[in-house]
């Protein structure tokens, strides 16, 4: 997929952003909340490192198996915790780094601009599969309260005890819609 070079930088800040906030929630909210900020901050600032283009940065060789030996660890993590989504975007976030240099060299092989596929079809569209289901039903979780909802979807009164303001919501789309996008370009 090719295109112009701050549609890159869009998901560099897309991601570093989401990943920011949620990096400042780490002290509100329950420790339950507190270990799931922790863990999506790392996922969008991990997705915002690897999404930088590479004409910002040459990066060494061995770049990407620092990125597959640091989110192996965090989906294990994850897994430990019971933490799914976690799971499967530590194991997206490792299979894209280990794809990178099959598409184009360098950490940023994947990215606007990379020529060739890379990666496994199957695998590759197994996890679009995932993320757009994921992004499409985070989306409705940020419906307005009076929305239409499904059967045991939490109703206005859920949501008004939630301890997270929506925002967090909205990073999680964010942080779903830059995994879809970064997949695309496999």
């Amino acid at each position: 997929m090719h295109g112009p070079a701050w549609v890159g930088w869009l998901l560099v800040l897309l991601c570093a952003g989401a990943g920011a906030y949620c990096l400042s929630s780490v002290r509100r909210g329950t420790a339950a909340q507190r270990r799931e900020a922790r863990g999506e901050a790392l996922m969008g600032l991990g997705m915002a490192a690897m999404a930088l283009p590479a004409s910002a940065v040459a990066p060494p060789s061995w770049w990407p198996w620092v990125f597959a030996a640091v989110f192996g660890a965090v989906g294990l993590w994850a897994l430990r915790r019971r933490h799914p989504h976690h799971a499967v975007g530590a194991a997206a976030m490792v299979y894209m780094s280990l794809a990178m240099p099959a598409v184009g060299g360098g950490h940023a092989g994947h990215h606007l601009g990379a020529a060739g596929p890379g990666g496994l079809p199957v695998l590759t569209g197994l996890l679009l599969a995932y993320y757009a289901v994921y992004i499409v039903a985070a989306g409705v979780r940020l419906a307005p309260a009076g929305a239409w909802r499904p059967a045991g979807a939490p109703g206005p009164a859920d949501r008004a005890r939630a301890a997270w303001p929506e925002v967090v919501g909205a990073c999680r789309v964010t942080m779903g819609i830059g995994m879809f996008a970064m997949l695309l370009t496999l």
